[in-house]
């Protein structure tokens, strides 16, 4: 709980310093629907189509924050009680993690808060190829959460092993590469020279696993706030 410890520290710190304790400072919170979360995109083999999941989005003053989460539903509460809320599941984590993401917005010190939609998905992971390529060379990357696009783009381009939490997914084919259980995360990881993980690992309270010794890549919008807290480098090109 240590992460937790630390992001709550400075959300609390953030609404203190900016005079957020009042009564009437409140936080709205719901879970998109597939269409509202990432439009109408021509691949229709996204987690946020197919899977269980939703992403969660909290509207702080008209300004938005998102989490990706398997548990989710309306939720509306003072920004103070969240700031303090007990963390004990996913679905009050993705609560926690979206309004940090929404007031770190609100307050001018992130950006990139809402899931890009339609076919920018796959601009994004074009883009994150590039990227690795420059920064990295040609890494053997453990990728931690099957997002299709990143999986179909980097598997043509570099050596890849991939886990998923779905069991849905678990020992299919994709794009050439065997989606694993995540129990071959510590291999994967052994293994790899750099780690790409999904920002939803935040809100399922597995981060602190991959946050070892080889450099790591969190992408989506979920991990903006709490990539600025940390210090983590967050990946998400096409974000509003």
């Amino acid at each position: 709980m240590e992460i937790y410890n630390i992001l709550r520290k400075r959300f609390l710190e953030l609404i203190k310093e900016n005079r957020l304790e009042s009564d009437d400072v409140v936080v709205l919170t719901k879970p998109l629907t597939p269409e509202e979360a990432i439009g109408n995109p021509e691949d229709k083999d996204y987690p946020l189509i197919t899977g269980r999941e939703r992403m969660m989005q909290a509207e702080f003053r008209n300004t938005f924050g998102q989490a990706y989460t398997d548990m989710y539903g309306n939720y509306t509460g003072k920004l103070i009680d969240i700031a303090n809320m007990e963390l004990k599941n996913n679905f009050r984590r993705a609560i926690f993690i979206s309004s940090v993401n929404a007031v770190m917005r609100y307050l001018g010190l992130i950006e990139k808060t809402i899931h890009c939609k339609d076919n920018e998905p796959r601009i994004c992971s074009t883009k994150l190829a590039e990227y690795i390529s420059t920064k990295y060379g040609h890494p053997k990357i453990a990728m931690v959460g099957l997002q299709p696009r990143m999986v179909e783009v980097l598997g043509k381009s570099f050596d890849i092993r991939v886990t998923d939490m779905d069991s849905a997914n678990i020992g299919t084919l994709k794009f050439g590469v065997q989606i694993q259980d995540p129990q071959k995360n510590l291999e994967n990881l052994e293994w790899c020279d750099i780690a790409v993980i999904t920002g939803s690992t935040i809100v399922n309270d597995t981060i602190s696993t991959f946050l070892k010794n080889k450099p790591v890549i969190i992408y989506g919008v979920t991990i903006a706030g709490a990539a600025k807290i940390l210090g983590l480098e967050n990946y998400c090109y096409c974000a509003v």
